[in-house]
């Protein structure tokens, strides 16, 4: 059962034995939040095999569960027990509220080709953000769209009133569960490790993933009614610690820029199509599951309540997250000019 990979997380003692207080390590320590096979991982030994086919490097990489929770391994990273990781900003948004923006709902186009091209020439990703990230010791090396974001349920949902007091887990980020507020639902953060297990005994209704995650974590097997709302992507960011990143040689730094890069490139590659091969492996291994795919009218009655919650983001954030959402909104403008 795939619920087995949801195991407790690990301890971390054995990753501080032996460790020393060199900032520049020959054996390079990287984390991200998926299994094996996912997205971020995908990302990760790319990074890796660049590493190690150009330099006498490696990096051990380590996955879900392993080292702890999200958070468990941005706050590693920070210490410099790790010098990678990959955080998506629904965690990393206590840190950077700027973050949050991905989760303005409808902001970003549900058009996979779209949402890459923004992602490759977008000035808010690529030059605005490595300075808000770098504000907290990171070096924001790559940000990168994963999968259009899919709302499971334990019931069917058509409308924001299907939502109505339902429990819908969230990470723990405060713009996301305004989203799920203005949608009608009742939003219950709760760590990853406890997501199938609390939809198994209904601590909640419901929860929010990319599709390809939803077939690899068989959150359908206790969660099987799936709703395309349309209202945004699972969006990730793979950073360094500053410290460790300013004490590499040029030479490195180069080489850690051009395996972000090459991971950047396979991965976008690794992604098309892969929802809709995670959709079709959930189909055939459940007679249960069901897919709605709203119409326009019935996104509309979702999209209608997304102004507020861009007015939080606004709130929470200030003169800086108004600067960045108007850049962000200008990139999406000129992409969609271009098609």
């Amino acid at each position: 059962m795939k619920a087995s990979k949801l195991v407790t997380t690990a301890s971390v003692s054995a990753l501080l034995v032996g460790m020393s207080g060199v900032a520049q390590a020959e054996n390079w320590r990287y984390a991200h939040e998926e299994y094996e096979g996912d997205v971020q991982d995908v990302f990760a030994y790319a990074f890796k095999e660049h590493i190690e086919e150009n330099s006498d490097h490696t990096v051990e990489v380590y996955r879900f569960g392993e080292l702890g929770e999200s958070d468990d391994i941005m706050e590693q990273t920070q210490n410099g027990i790790l010098q990678f990781v990959n955080q998506s900003p629904g965690f990393t948004g206590s840190l950077i509220p700027e973050a949050q923006i991905f989760f303005i709902p409808y902001l970003l186009p549900t058009d996979e080709e779209t949402v890459l091209e923004f992602f490759d020439e977008s000035k808010a990703i690529n030059e605005m953000f490595p300075e808000l990230y770098a504000e907290q010791d990171l070096e924001l090396l790559k940000m990168y769209p994963e999968g259009e974001m899919v709302i499971t349920t334990d019931e069917k949902i058509s409308s924001p009133d299907d939502l109505d007091n339902k429990k819908i887990r969230t990470m723990t980020n405060p713009l996301l569960s305004e989203t799920y507020e203005a949608f009608g639902a009742s939003p219950t953060p709760l760590p990853w490790g406890e997501v199938y297990g609390g939809l198994e005994t209904g601590v909640i209704d419901g929860q929010e993933n990319p599709i390809f995650w939803i077939e690899s974590g068989g959150l359908y097997e206790v969660s099987p009614h799936l709703t395309f709302t349309g209202h945004g992507w699972f969006t990730t960011a793979m950073m360094a610690n500053q410290e460790f990143y300013d004490g590499l040689s040029d030479e490195d730094k180069e080489l850690v820029q051009e395996a972000s890069a090459e991971a950047y490139d396979h991965t976008i590659e690794h992604i098309k199509g892969l929802a809709d091969e995670a959709l079709e492996k959930i189909q055939e291994d459940s007679d249960e599951v069901t897919v709605t795919r709203l119409d326009e009218d019935q996104i509309q009655a979702f999209r209608d309540r997304a102004p507020q919650v861009e007015e939080e983001f606004l709130e929470m954030t200030g003169d800086r997250g108004k600067e960045l959402l108007e850049q962000f909104k200008a990139d999406l403008e000129a992409v969609t000019d271009d098609e």
